[in-house]
């Protein structure tokens, strides 16, 4: 059974959202005698991370109610390597994309190691697409699953429809098939969204 960590490595100089300096998660340590403790001061959006509805729901449900259930277990890599700008549903349309599937989109964000602004995102009628088919849930190698769409309609689509959403995943080298994934969040109460550790594993046992 082979294992893919396709988490961000979270430290300080990390490509954050927008280079906001102000996202950069920051370190401090300090020694005593042979004691080293460190505390760490981050963003919940920095780095692999999943989406509550909160995020872009006023009064909408926070990270606990996220059933862990609904992240561990099969999940279906596509490649959208070709894909320019934005997916959209006729991207999607020719995608073997079942009810309750659980998704993940390999880009060219997984080739790039710095925030790109014109970064490759989710489009509005590609969201409305993934609605009818009644996914799970979907992941995306970038740290935001849309831009330049006033209102954020693909995130709060989504959201209003129990779809899960992961954000700021590595997939460079993982092939486009069926693996079983472990995405384990950090667990967090009343927030809009958790870091999480994603793994792939290829084998999974029956």
């Amino acid at each position: 059974m082979k294992m893919y960590d396709i988490s961000m490595p979270v430290h300080t100089g990390m490509p954050v959202w927008e280079n906001n300096e102000g996202a950069q998660p920051t370190f401090t340590r300090s020694t005593h005698e042979h004691i080293t403790v460190t505390r760490m001061d981050i963003n919940l959006h920095s780095g692999t991370h999943i989406d509550a509805p909160l995020h872009m729901v006023n009064d909408g449900k926070t990270f606990e109610t996220i059933p862990l259930e609904k992240l561990v277990g099969p999940v279906k890599v596509f490649d959208l390597t070709s894909v320019e700008d934005g997916i959209t549903k006729k991207d999607l349309e020719s995608l073997d994309i079942e009810k309750d599937d659980f998704i993940l989109f390999k880009t060219k964000n997984s080739f790039v190691d710095t925030f790109d602004f014109e970064f490759i995102y989710l489009k509005e009628d590609g969201a409305d697409y993934l609605v009818e088919r009644d996914i799970t849930g979907v992941g995306i190698d970038t740290l935001g699953i849309e831009r330049s769409q006033p209102g954020n309609p693909t995130h709060r689509k989504l959201f209003f429809n129990d779809i899960i959403i992961v954000e700021g995943l590595r997939l460079k080298e993982i092939e486009e098939k069926s693996y079983h994934m472990v995405a384990a969040p950090i667990k967090l109460v009343e927030t809009e969204a958790s870091l999480a550790r994603v793994l792939l594993f290829e084998d999974w046992p029956e």
